[in-house]
């Protein structure tokens, strides 16, 4: 068997609010419930398990990889919502992308300061 990332819990003030902006910004399936989580399911079978928390959230960073029409999609409605990015995961390089590896990146967060990005090329590629 090969071992593969199946799910991992996503922090937030508002469920709901967090697994919509997910699916909405990344175009996934609707989210469903799941005990005290709002599942969302990656392309690839991972799901991103929401699950509301109170008090302080520590920020994640959560990297997906796209191809360069999902870049073009997802950065639109990334821009269509007003949303601050960066070219680098620091966020010094406002209002850019990357071209790392020879691919398109980005950073920018979700409504708790997790940090996402979108690469169209691994790292190291």
């Amino acid at each position: 068997m090969t071992v593969k990332l199946n799910h991992t819990i996503v922090s937030a003030h508002d469920a709901r609010a967090t697994a919509d902006f997910l699916v909405e910004v990344f175009g996934f399936g609707p989210a469903t419930p799941f005990g005290p989580f709002l599942s969302v399911e990656t392309d690839n079978e991972v799901t991103l398990d929401v699950m509301a928390v109170t008090g302080d959230i520590t920020p994640q960073h959560y990297a997906f990889l796209v191809s360069e029409a999902e870049f073009d999609r997802i950065f639109g409605r990334v821009r269509e919502r007003g949303l601050p990015y960066w070219a680098d995961p620091f966020h010094r390089q406002a209002g850019e992308i990357n071209t790392n590896d020879g691919g398109r990146g980005v950073y920018f967060e979700d409504p708790n300061g997790h940090n996402l990005e979108i690469i169209t090329v691994p790292y190291g590629g």
